[in-house]
Order: C-alpha cells, then sequence, then structure tokens
C-alpha cells in the first residue's frame, strides 16, 4: 500500500501505549573511530519497542534504536566508559516507564512527549540534561513509527498534516504562530552524505597500520573513489598546530583524488578553550594556498568550545574573526530548547538535529531558527549530525527524520566504521534489499547502504523505520 505524504490536516492521532520494551545487542565496529575523548571499536545499541493501541482497539508496533555512546552525552574523564553506558542505559528505562504513565489516558504523540520530558528531563541539571533527554528520546523514535503506521502516512506527513498533534507554542510562547504545514518545506528525497573525517581515520593507504582488507574501503581516498563524496565533516581536536596540519593534509588528498569543490563542516568537539585558538586555526590554515582552498567550502563551525562556556562571552572575543569564514553551530550546548536564543549574540547560527536529541526538539529548533532568523534578519539553520546510526531501525529513523526537516547534507558515518549490513541476519538483509531498494544496494550476502555521487534517496513516502 501505497504511504500518504502530506495532504489534509486531520486531527492528531491520541492512544495509548500499552506495552514498552528495552533490548540491547553489542556490535562490533570494522575500524576503531574515535568519539571525543574515546577510541572505540564496539558499541552497544539500545533498541525500543512499543505497542501503542487507538480508540478503534487496534494495537500497532513501533520501534527505534540508537547506540550508547559513551564520552559525548557526558564528558567526564573521571567515568569510566561502562558508567557512561550504564546510565544511558538507566536513562532508556525510565523513559519505558515514563512513556507508559504519560498515556494511561490516551493523548496524541507530542502531548505525551512533552509530559515525559518535564518530568524526566526538566528537573535535570545543565550536566545531565542530554542523558536523560536520549531515553525520552529512544522511546519517541519508537512512538513515531507506530504512529506513522497506525495511520499510514510518512513521517513528513505526519507532521504537516496534525497527526502528531505538534504545537510549538506549548513550549515556547514566541513559536505559537509556527506551524509545519505552513513551514516545513517538500521532504528531502536526495540527501548529499557530509562523510565524517575523524582523528583517528587514515586518509591513505600508506598510513594504515594494520588494514583490516575485508573489501570495504578503509581509507578517505578509497571512501571518494567509492562513493563520490563532496562533503566532509572534519574532526578537529583543539590544537592549532596539530588541527592545521591534519587540515592541510585532508586539503591535499581531496586534491589528489580531484574532488574539485569540496563542502566541509568542523566539529570542534569541545576542544578549544575559546574562539581565539578557532580564529587562529582558521586563519592560519586560510594563509596556505592549499587551506584557503579547502576553507573556500566551509559551511559552519561546530561546537568548538566545552557546552558549559559556550554561553560565556568572554570566551568569544575572537567571534568576528571566525565569522568571516563561516558561522557557528551548536550541539552539545543544545541541552535545552532556547539554546539558540542564548547563544545568538556570540555568533551562533546554527543548531543540530540529532536522533539522540529527539523529533520533537529537532522541530522545535526548526522553528526557533525561522522566528530568529525573521526578527533578526540574518540566516539560522538547523544541521543534521550523527551519533553513528547504523541499519536499519537506527538509520532509517534518522533518514526519515532528516528528510521531513527538508536537510540536504548530513552527517553519516556508520557506512565507513561498520561492514555494511554484515551485523544483520541473511534473512534480514534480504527483507532490507527487497523493502527498500533504493537505499540499500548489493545482494543479501554482502548489502551495503546505497551512496551514489556521494547522495543517498530516502523515499519519502516511507515511515519512521523499518516494518521487519
Amino acid at each position: 500500500m501505497a504511504r500518504r505524504t502530506a495532504g489534509a490536516v486531520s486531527a492528531a492521532l491520541r492512544f495509548r501505549l500499552v506495552d514498552a520494551a528495552l533490548d540491547s545487542v553489542q556490535l562490533t565496529a570494522r575500524l576503531p573511530f574515535r568519539f571525543g575523548q574515546v577510541t572505540v571499536t564496539e558499541l552497544r545499541q539500545l533498541q525500543s519497542r512499543v505497542t501503542i493501541r487507538l480508540a478503534d482497539g487496534r494495537e500497532v508496533a513501533g520501534r527505534g534504536a540508537e547506540f550508547a555512546v559513551p564520552k559525548w552525552f557526558r564528558k567526564d574523564p573521571t567515568r569510566s566508559v561502562e558508567q557512561d553506558v550504564a546510565e544511558l542505559v538507566a536513562s532508556a528505562e525510565a523513559a519505558r516507564g515514563g512513556w507508559l504513565a504519560a498515556t494511561e489516558d490516551p493523548r496524541s504523540a507530542f502531548d505525551a512527549w512533552h509530559a515525559v520530558y518535564r518530568e524526566l528531563v526538566g528537573p535535570q541539571e545543565f550536566a545531565d540534561v542530554l542523558v536523560a533527554g536520549a531515553g525520552v528520546a529512544l522511546f519517541e523514535r519508537a512512538v513515531l513509527d507506530a504512529v506513522c503506521r497506525a495511520t499510514d502516512r510518512s513521517l513528513h506527513a505526519a507532521w504537516i498534516d496534525g497527526t502528531l498533534g505538534f504545537d510549538a507554542g506549548v513550549v515556547d510562547p514566541e513559536l505559537a504562530d509556527w506551524r509545519p504545514a505552513e513551514r516545513l518545506g517538500p521532504a528531502s528525497e536526495r540527501i548529499a552524505v557530509r562523510h565524517t573525517i575523524g582523528m583517528a581515520d587514515a586518509l591513505r593507504a600508506g598510513q594504515l597500520a594494520s588494514p583490516v582488507g575485508d573489501g570495504w574501503p578503509e581509507t578517505l581516498e578509497e571512501d571518494v573513489r567509492r562513493y563520490g563524496f563532496t562533503w566532509f565533516k572534519i574532526k578537529v581536536g583543539g590544537d592549532v598546530a596539530s588541527d592545521r596540519e591534519r587540515l592541510l593534509d585532508i586539503a591535499a588528498t581531496l586534491r589528489a583524488e580531484r574532488v574539485e569543490r569540496p563542502r566541509i563542516t568542523l566539529d570542534g568537539n569541545e576542544s578549544y578553550a575559546d574562539l581565539d585558538g578557532v580564529a587562529e586555526l582558521l586563519e592560519t590554515t586560510a594563509a596556505r594556498p592549499l587551506g584557503r582552498w579547502l576553507l573556500d567550502g566551509l559551511v559552519y563551525v561546530e561546537q568548538p568550545l566545552p557546552r558549559w562556556e559556550t554561553f560565556d562571552p568572554a570566551r568569544h572575543a575572537a567571534r568576528k574573526r571566525v565569522a568571516s569564514f563561516a558561522p557557528l553551530a551548536l550541539d552539545e550546548a543544545d541541552v535545552r530548547h532556547g539554546s539558540l536564543r542564548a547563544a545568538w549574540p556570540f555568533g551562533y547560527r546554527g543548531v543540530s538535529a540529532k536522533s539522540c536529541k529527539g523529533a520533537f526538539r529537532a522541530m522545535l529548533n526548526r522553528a526557533l531558527c525561522d522566528v530568529l532568523a525573521e526578527r533578526e534578519g540574518e540566516t539560522a539553520f538547523v544541521c543534521g549530525e550523527d551519533l553513528t546510526t547504523v541499519p536499519r531501525t537506527a538509520l532509517e529513523g534518522d533518514l526519515a527524520l532528516h528528510s521531513a526537516l527538508g536537510i540536504t547534507h548530513l552527517e553519516r558515518n556508520g557506512h565507513h566504521y561498520f561492514a555494511g549490513l554484515d551485523h544483520l541476519s541473511g534473512e534480514e538483509r534480504a527483507v532490507a534489499l527487497a523493502e527498500r531498494p533504493e537505499l540499500y544496494a548489493g545482494t543479501a550476502d554482502r548489502l551495503a547502504v546505497r551512496i551514489e555521487s556521494g547522495l543517498v534517496r530516502v523515499d519519502p513516502a516511507y515511515p519512521a523505520g523499518p516494518s521487519s
């Protein structure tokens, strides 16, 4: 059956959550990758499953998934990886109970989310908000998936026609007049992959200490040749000299691979003490011909300062120097709605949308960007960032969200660090290929995300996740 895209406005679907479960699976990466303070080779994926009951008695299931990534939600060097993961599991368990309690009486998806978010995330201190929000978002994804299936709608259509019951003014009075039906454009059907270049990633074959040799790309040059990337997200680490040399090395690699006009974003991962260091990095890199060529494609600089210092005026003395290259974007510092409004005076014009922060929070930020842009007469934007999504549930739900937001380029890294769909069974891979031929390519024995000319295709009529 063809799923509905945007159409006539309908009443919000009200439901009760009659079952919610949390599972997990440990996945091993084919290559080590670095998340801020830690380099990992395996991750625990948390998986949410819900069943909603409608007024007519029908019951519909939905799913969500997200990695429990250590050292991102809370970057505390005194805590172990195991403590970080255990805390994220506890967050998900609390959210499971919260969603069940919030829907004892029938509610819309938005009303239920708002109740859970206020209960579990609202009282948290600054350092704890992202952790608490991760569990809420994990079950939110499963609920949205179930609602889309129950109404035979795509996620994009569910936003626009009122199925989700979204009302930005409930959270932020300044957004009371913002309506998805009036402000969202068409869903993105082709999204450029902004390929992550991590700090531990090899750029060329000669930099591989221990090649894996599994037939998948292992270096930046191989990724460019295989997938045709022109968009890149480059991680930097807070040391101007080493970051500059890394950027120049990346530029040389891209030039050698004949990437004519690379578009890039820089991810500071909270590693710079102030914007003076960021400005020095940009200025000294641009002083070299290769560096200037690379930075000509710079779109924004993401979260260069520690989250708790992002709103400190003293750390932003060099904001005009940085702004001469590109705007700043919030990521980890976007702990509560309105963070972009607070950071606006310091040169921040963008804010990340991430599934681990939640779809409703992403749409609230989209509304805030529209209102700020109109009020201030400047561009404001939501940017799509990744915390490693792999097929199927996590990837497909994440793509559905960003497609609905109208995102045109999106950080992706699962295609590099994990071996296609090898973590799934042969039967699951066969179903994936049959259901989503626009998204996956190969055979059931060797299936991967289909990336052609640096783009992924997203079927805008598809709901929030896989049916299998």
